[in-house]
């Protein structure tokens, strides 16, 4: 998410907001205030991969030695000045979300066709101002972050509500990203990692408190002012008539201010010159043109508010909006327990309130005061709990309510929520008596309680990270809510949960829980008509493993059951997902349940999770082979030989790189690897290189699904592969250097050179797939693969044979459902 142009403007108009501070100072201050308690920065890594990626190279598919030696720099960097580092990863698209997910896909597909169109021309790399992040980044980021022993985690929803919600649930340091919407959430301080100096561990922290002062707003009023500016819930053109309004009576407009600037301003003056006038009196939808957008707006704004917290702005629940139905949590830590509690509503209005507000400055806190104290919360005292409570204001009376209430003070204790204390702090409602934790230990791996939806009678799990343990689910919308996991037995469910919020597995959740998963971008070249796209390649493992998570495929299952597919390749347009059926798998022994692979502990389960995972490959007659291969080339064989099957116009040449470069990586330090030049670039080398890294990723669902039968170390890629090295031994390949030149004249590799090519090419025999040189194709020859959508017309032509053109290169994206194996090779 991100506020339009609110990044613009606190740099241009309101540079004051901005503060610089030093990490190391930051942590000693928490330390003195917090005796015992961990210095804690939650990191929004999504926002982070572009700091982190400093590789010179990233074109070629990857520098992914060079990449952790910079994660563990990062690291090393925290950890020297004693701060704790917690990681967040997006896990899921919400539905409301999807429009700009795609929108923002789109406009990735035209920037990587200018990249080759430069590639073409100019044959080398763009320089760094087209810079494009290689493929599976994010996902290697998350499982090198725990090699080196990093907290990492992946959310349930929009990753930016569960970073700030677990800031300020643990009274963390600090959120460190790259994203306006910190400033809109009420939470700990937000500290930019673009201006960040690992070396002085400065940067710079951006103050919402600050922010207000200069808008005349209260830290309440921001979610307003994000939804009415437009941010990912709300599309930028839903309050443009209402922002050239505003614009058009404001008096103060600045002639040196952009428009965005001055648009900023002037809703800023609108909000607290004329809603905070009738405030209270009126509802929010009777000063504003919400219209027929009036359920969308609430949306927007109630997904800014976090575990506990309420906006004064909802004077009345709409009865339209679902998500405002539940604005009374269920606080109970009881998951049995069916009474509900209100968050702070002052009983006679029965209006929601701010959840925390500064008795003098009426804006809500934490507060960001003096660069000394960089943080100020102002407490309430209730004794019986000994517990201190944030104060909140009811807007009409704006006399101080404290969120709970016992008589006469006793005791004062501060709010520090240490990750690794076993204590939870609990504070009691006054009428209930009902016990409600305030934090909650971060390793509980508690199931969140199944709410019921009387508006769609159906059964929902709660949208909420584990380690929160009062659930919102306001921030649920419709979509999502109507959504039945097609998994039913809740034993799987949450361990695949459990996997995904560790951050251990990959997709399995989305697919057993939502039946939809999407990929991002990939550096392929739509006009290369003779390799495919990465969504086809992998297309039949991954419809082997639908089959393994969501059922045996039976006729009655298979004509029914298709998994959403938002996958981008060139010529999708991403209006609709691929609806993807599961396809038929063959397992020695028959395809075995989820709980005898996930939860057998015997040692012949392992052996069954192998099956398993070669059967996703379509390997099982090669197990023996593939076993007597050494970690971790072992993973580099099954992809070689599945893609070779796959796609007929790999080449010999084309092997003797993959397997070259694997070897000479074996034997290279990081700094060797720095230093290779290159003499050209080859478009085609760079799309091979983001193939083999897609199939790695596919290699992590599959490991995930099975089971976890490898260790993730055996298909990590910075033990296989290095972008570099491999578009090297490319070019010297098809230059027609000779094995042992590729190699590097070291004699120990020759050998295993030839084992490992003799493995994968005794594979392809078996599926009558010769690997020949180039010099052997025909001149006319060029594949049977080419480019999905390219076509103006489709056809349900079901699979092909090689040489016969490309038989499905006219199925049209977006909407076919796809139930064969018609993309691999016959």
């Amino acid at each position: 998410m991100g506020v339009r142009g609110l990044q613009g403007f606190v740099g241009s108009t309101c540079p004051h907001i901005c503060t610089v501070v030093n990490f190391r100072e930051l942590a000693e201050h928490h330390r003195s205030r917090y005796p015992g308690c961990t210095p804690t920065v939650v990191v929004d890594a999504m926002c982070c991969l572009r700091y982190w990626y400093t590789p010179e190279s990233w074109v070629c598919g990857g520098q992914w030695r060079e990449y952790f030696s910079a994660l563990r720099d990062f690291v090393d960097s925290f950890a020297s000045v004693g701060i704790k580092l917690v990681f967040f990863f997006d896990g899921m698209v919400e539905q409301g979300k999807r429009n700009e997910w795609v929108k923002r896909r789109l406009k990735n597909n035209r920037e990587i066709s200018r990249i080759f169109h430069y590639i073409r021309s100019h044959r080398e790399q763009p320089g760094r101002n087209m810079f494009f992040i290689p493929s599976g980044l994010a996902i290697f980021t998350r499982f090198a972050l725990k090699t080196l022993g990093q907290e990492t985690l992946c959310s349930l929803k929009e990753a930016d509500y569960e970073v700030a919600s677990y800031g300020l649930q643990y009274n963390c340091l600090g959120i460190l990203g790259e994203d306006t919407d910190y400033l809109i959430y009420d939470t700990c301080p937000y500290f930019s990692i673009s201006e960040l100096c690992l070396e002085s561990l400065e940067t710079i922290m951006l103050c919402r408190e600050k922010l207000c002062e200069s808008l005349g707003l209260r830290v309440a009023d921001l979610p307003l002012l994000a939804c009415l500016l437009g941010n990912d819930i709300i599309p930028e053109g839903m309050f443009e008539s209402f922002r050239f309004k505003c614009l058009s009576s404001y008096t103060s407009v600045k002639e040196n201010f952009d428009k965005k600037g001055n648009i900023i301003l002037a809703v800023s003056d609108h909000i607290s010159k004329v809603l905070h006038l009738h405030q209270g009196e009126k509802k929010l939808e009777e000063m504003l043109p919400l219209g027929p957008n009036r359920a969308l707006f609430y949306k927007g704004v109630a997904s800014y508010l976090l575990p506990g917290q309420s906006s004064p702005w909802f004077f009345q629940k709409p009865k339209s909006l679902i998500m405002l139905d539940k604005q009374v949590i269920s606080m109970s830590s009881d998951p049995e327990s069916k009474q509900e509690v209100p968050i702070c509503t002052e009983p006679e209005s029965k209006q929601g309130v701010p959840m925390c507000t500064e008795p003098e400055s009426k804006q809500g806190v934490p507060m960001c005061t003096e660069p000394e104290s960089k943080q100020e919360v102002p407490m309430c005292t209730v004794p019986e709990s000994k517990q201190e409570v944030p104060m909140c204001t009811v807007p009409e009376s704006k006399q101080e309510v404290p969120m709970c209430v016992e008589p006469e003070p006793k005791q004062e204790v501060p709010m520090c929520a240490e990750p690794e204390s076993k204590q939870v702090p609990m504070s009691k409602e006054p009428e209930s008596k009902q016990e409600v934790p305030t934090c909650a230990h971060p390793e509980i791996k508690q199931q969140l309680p199944v709410e019921t939806d009387s508006d769609f009678n159906l059964e929902v799990p709660m949208y909420a990270h584990p380690k929160i343990k009062e659930d919102n689910p306001m921030d649920m919308d419709s979509e999502i809510k109507q959504q039945v996991t097609l998994v039913s037995d809740p034993e799987i469910l949450k361990v695949a949960r459990m996997h995904h919020v560790q951050a251990e597995s990959y997709l399995v959740y989305s697919i057993v829980s939502s039946g939809e998963i999407e990929c991002s971008n990939t550096l392929e070249d739509e006009l290369d008509q003779a390799l495919p796209s990465q969504a086809f390649v992998y297309r039949p493992v991954r419809q082997r493993v639908y089959t393994l998570l969501l059922g045996s495929c039976r006729d009655d299952i298979s004509a029914s059951l298709a998994v959403k597919e938002w996958f981008v390749y060139p010529g999708n347009p991403l209006r609709h997902p691929d609806l993807v059926r599961p396809l038929p798998m063959i397992i020695p022994g028959g395809t075995p349940s989820l709980k005898s692979l996930w939860l057998n502990q015997e040692p012949a389960a392992q052996a069954r999770r192998l099956d398993a995972l070669l059967a996703c490959f379509n390997l099982s007659s090669s197990r023996d082979e593939l076993l007597a291969v050494e970690s971790p080339l072992r993973a580099l064989c099954c992809l070689l030989i599945y893609l070779f099957v796959q796609v007929d116009t790999l080449c010999l040449e084309d092997l003797h790189a993959f397997v070259a470069q694997a070897l000479c990586l074996q034997g290279k330090s990081t700094a060797q690897l720095v230093d290779l030049q290159l003499e050209y670039i080859s478009p085609r080398a760079v799309q091979l290189g983001s193939l083999l890294v897609r199939g790695l990723t596919t290699l992590a669902l599959v490991n995930s699904a099975c089971g976890f039968p490898w260790k993730t170390s055996e298909f990590m890629p910075w033990n296989l592969f290095d972008g570099k090295l491999f578009h090297l031994k490319y070019l010297q390949s098809e230059k027609g250097y000779s094995v042992e030149a590729l190699l590097e004249q070291n004699r120990s590799w020759l050998t295993r050179f030839h084992n490992l090519k003799a493995v994968v090419c005794k594979a392809c025999m078996k599926e009558n797939r010769r690997i020949v040189g180039r010099g052997h194709w025909s001149s006319h020859h060029t594949g049977r693969w080419g480019r999905q959508g390219s076509s103006s017309h489709r056809t349900s032509s079901a699979c092909g044979h090689s040489g016969q053109g490309q038989p499905w290169r006219d199925q049209g994206p977006g909407s076919r459902t796809h139930d064969h194996d018609q993309w691999r090779r016959y």
